[in-house]
């Protein structure tokens, strides 16, 4: 591979006398691994069931590498039902550094395609709250579609500029993570474009826009509160010269000693650097604690909406239908359109939005018809019609293709799963299976 010479004389400065070591890795194929889901599955019923051997990574407790030969994991039912998240064994570490508990309001900043914000989701089980931002309106198109596969219903995906959504909702947040966009030098081996697209000036442009986004979300960080910075690059100008100039502008924020992952300690305190001798690709990572702020954060809550008689009856007359017992979330109505939300999400009109809990579905003349992210976001047991599958059986296959299956089971919406992890639903009746299946996601 051929390295810009620029890249070369300042990845002096981030590995010193392991440059050449790290050079030497840079023709090795790169390394590959997925994080488990535990919204959906555990590891231990996870691992037998995949058709590669898998081993424990060092950088997060539910994260895997896996061998670099391996093919089509995209394609595997079990990545389609959202048991695992494909993912670059050094960018786990990030979350291990925020180190998210049950029950609390979580923000990724800049959370697309969002590998982090499903490792967060998985560690806060279905309590709490994860609000997920993208200021890439396509970009964020994609966080939403595997918010959907991963099955996060504690959770909020929006497309806002980061100044805006930090100061509407200033000292809300229990931790932060900004896992900023960089010049991406861990990613050289991954992707070959990375190295066209590098240049020095870039890496200039990309600190400067990552201290100000630091900045930015500290504002929506409470006192007491973690902040994670993260990115994929070498850079001592956007990893330890932005923390310095952080530390600096930002005098009520102190950094937390690192954890022990398998990492090489970066050339400031509490940072972590991980490079292919590490058996990542890339990464940097420090943590900080706010010692500042607002001691009560002043976030309207959102009011419960008036519903009609008739759309509150019609909807709980549908939920009753499709689950064992519905769930124990807010029902709320946009016009025609129906979800399910998390207790507690603040009244705002200016973040952008895309989704906020589960989608029900949509009112059609006088019935609802079914989202397909209300099937996605829970267990198969939750579901009154199931039909569940086994990963190899060639009706699931039809069925990612988008064709009616036999089925004899009781008429009605009817969700499908694979070895216990729903993927979507199709209607019922007559012995077939209409297919729901979002033409978008067909294999």
């Amino acid at each position: 591979m051929q390295l810009p010479a620029d890249f070369l004389r300042t990845l002096q400065d981030a590995v010193g006398k392991d440059r050449e070591a790290l050079l030497s890795l840079y023709d090795a194929p790169p390394f590959r691994g997925f994080s488990v889901n535990r919204l959906k599955t555990t590891p231990e019923k996870l691992l037998p069931l995949l058709p590669f051997p898998a081993e424990r990574s060092s950088f997060s407790e539910d994260h895997y590498t896996i061998p670099s030969n391996v093919e089509g994991i995209g394609r595997l039912a079990l990545h389609a039902a959202g048991a695992f998240y494909v993912q670059e064994p050094s960018a786990s570490s990030a979350v291990t550094l925020l180190s998210p508990s049950p029950g609390e309001k979580i923000l990724d900043l800049c959370a697309a395609p969002g590998g982090k914000s499903a490792q967060i989701a998985s560690r806060l089980g279905r309590t709490g709250l994860i609000w997920s931002n993208e200021i890439v309106r396509s970009r964020a198109q994609i966080l939403l579609s595997n918010f959907e596969r991963m099955g996060i219903a504690h959770g909020v995906v929006s497309c806002a500029h980061p100044d805006v959504l930090c100061a509407s909702l200033a000292g809300w947040f229990d931790r932060v993570l900004v896992d900023a966009p960089c010049s991406g030098e861990g990613m050289f081996r991954k992707e070959p474009a990375a190295v066209e697209e590098w240049s020095l000036e870039h890496t200039k442009t990309c600190a400067r826009r990552q201290l100000a986004i630091l900045k930015t979300a500290v504002r929506a960080l409470k006192k007491g509160g973690r902040l994670v910075y993260s990115t994929c690059t070498f850079s001592c100008e956007e990893n330890e010269g932005v923390v310095a100039r952080f530390l600096e502008e930002c005098p009520d924020m102190e950094v937390l000693p690192p954890p022990e992952i398998g990492a090489r300690p970066a050339h400031c305190p509490g940072g972590l650097r991980i490079t292919p001798l590490e058996g990542g690709e890339g990464h940097f990572a420090i943590a900080f604690v706010k010692t500042g702020g607002l001691e009560e954060p002043s976030v309207p809550r959102r009011e419960e909406k008036k519903i009609s008689r008739d759309v509150r009856a019609l909807s709980e007359a549908f939920l009753r239908d499709v689950f064992v017992q519905p769930p124990d979330l807010t029902l709320w109505a946009e016009g025609e359109k129906l979800f399910l939300l998390p207790d507690g999400l603040p009244d705002g009109k200016k973040w952008g939005i895309i989704r906020a809990g589960v989608p029900i579905g949509t009112i059609v003349k006088g019935r609802i018809e079914p989202a397909h992210g209300l099937f996605t976001a829970f267990p198969a047991a939750d579901f009154r019609r199931c039909a569940d599958f086994h990963q190899d059986d060639p009706l699931l296959s039809r069925f990612f293709h988008g064709e009616e299956i036999p089925w004899d089971g009781e008429a009605g919406y009817t969700a499908v799963a694979v070895e216990g992890m729903t993927v979507g639903f199709g209607k019922s009746g007559n012995g077939t299976l209409k297919n729901k299946y979002p033409k978008g996601l067909r294999w």
